[in-house]
């Protein structure tokens, strides 16, 4: 992990190139992926082309198309009845895990949704002097689909942070997709399902998952909208439906951010930027300080908690690639730094983060002080750990309620309204060329002129 001085850069934008990531449509596959792709379509195929490819298949050919690919791709044969996973089969499992689970993860819902009860909008309507009703309704989608990645272990907090949200949006179907894992559905995830008021599984993962839930099949029903994170070719595949469905974001990997003063503690610094290390090799990892002294305490201690992680293969080339230890020569230029950067997730590891927390501009998540740590975030306190990454947050915000529900605009005009708002309107539509615009108004105003109203 490497120590850099701002000093010793020409700008701050200079040491933001330090972890400057690919765009999405750059980014190079490993030769394993490469190879793979190879062996599945018979050809060297991109990325791009590897997700067009399949899209293109589930499209056309449905249900066996997608039986295929999970086929070649989740390694797994399935019958189409056997696509999918029932409330039966959810509620079944929570008979099978134990009360202590059952305990903490009722706390992570129950925490989640109360955080996001908050998020709601109500419909409002105005009335003005002429009697004309504007207004907007608020209506939850009828059906979303929920991507949760396969792993090496059950991400049963990707299941919270993505369905809870719709639920309390009141989604009347949430369809979750997941690749299976030794040719089953871990417990842990159905019953997390079934607490989150999951609809129905598809067990498969990748793009061809992706393509499911967006053109449906015979078996999996199309949805309206499809969030949460995966790989490149579950975020491309998210990039190619977006129009036919709607997306949250195209997630990058996950990335940590901690903004430190002389006072804080490097032990747990370092415990903070292990946990998103581990994640995967492309998680990032960035301490910014005013402290020399404190960020060679922070790797030492990096160099010493990664050899007892069950994790430490990932969390060293995750670190060797994309960790960053930055000496800031004071704190207006630590934040500067902390905004260009606009991290998925940011630490405030500061004295008084309460005095810097208000010129924080650009970050998804903001944990304050050294004992909110990042991963309380990720299971339990109850905000949504989907955020935006890779510098996103300068336009984006976390998963809300709101990501689930639309507007209509609803208008309603009396005659006073008309006569007062009418003229404009046909003023503005010939202005504009627009004929038809302007008559469609004026036809209305002439017949109220001689006392005549078309219903």
């Amino acid at each position: 992990m490497r120590i850099v001085k701002t000093e010793d850069y020409a700008s701050l934008q200079d040491v933001k190139k330090l972890l400057v990531r690919p765009h999405l449509d750059e980014v190079e596959v490993s030769p394993g992926a490469a190879s793979r792709t190879k062996a599945i379509f018979g050809e060297p195929l991109t990325p791009e082309q590897s997700v067009d490819r399949i899209l293109a298949d589930i499209k056309s050919q449905g249900d066996a198309g997608l039986l295929r690919y999970i086929q070649l791709i989740d390694g797994v044969d399935l019958k189409p009845q056997e696509l999918l996973a029932g409330p039966e089969e959810m509620e079944a499992a929570v008979g099978q895990v134990s009360e202590e689970f059952l305990t903490s993860l009722k706390t992570a819902v129950d925490n989640v949704r109360a955080f996001h009860e908050r998020q709601r909008e109500n419909s409002w309507f105005t009335t003005d002097e002429h009697g004309v009703i504007l207004g907007q309704r608020v209506i939850a989608m009828d059906r979303v689909g929920v991507y949760v990645p396969g792993g090496n272990a059950p991400l049963i907090s990707t299941v919270v942070m993505s369905a809870v949200p719709a639920l309390t949006a009141g989604v009347k179907e949430i369809w979750m997709a997941t690749p299976l894992r030794s040719g089953a559905l871990d417990p842990h995830l159905l019953a997390a399902a079934h607490y989150c008021g999951v609809t129905g599984i598809l067990k498969a993962g990748g793009a061809h998952a992706i393509g499911a839930m967006a053109f449906g099949t015979a078996t999996v029903p199309a949805v309206d909208k499809i969030v949460g994170p995966g790989n490149l070719f579950v975020t491309l595949a998210k990039k190619r439906v977006f129009g036919r469905v709607g997306i949250e974001s195209l997630a990058g990997p996950s990335e940590v951010l901690i903004l430190a003063d002389e006072h804080a503690s490097p032990r747990y610094i370092a415990a903070d930027l292990l946990s998103q290390a581990e994640h995967d090799w492309e998680a990032a990892s960035c301490l910014i300080t005013t402290s020399e002294a404190l960020a060679k305490q922070v790797e030492e201690q990096l160099q010493e908690q990664v050899q007892t992680l069950t994790t430490k293969d990932v969390a060293e080339v995750s670190l060797d690639r994309w960790g960053l230890l930055v000496v800031a020569e004071n704190m207006d230029e630590a934040v500067e730094l902390t905004n260009i950067f606009a991290a998925e997730h940011l630490e405030l590891h500061v004295s008084d983060p309460w005095q810097i927390v208000g010129r924080i501009r650009h970050a998804g998540a903001v944990f304050m002080g050294g004992l909110s740590s990042e991963p309380l975030g990720d299971y339990v306190a109850g905000p949504n750990h989907i955020l935006p990454t890779n510098g996103t947050a300068r336009f984006s915000s976390p998963l809300m309620t709101n990501d689930f529900v639309k507007k209509s605009s609803l208008l309603w005009y009396t005659k006073d309204g008309l006569a007062e708002a009418g003229p404009h309107a046909v003023r503005l539509a010939q202005l504009e060329g627009l004929d038809a615009h302007a008559r469609a108004v004026q036809f209305r105003l002439d017949d109220m002129d001689s006392g005549e109203r078309e219903q």
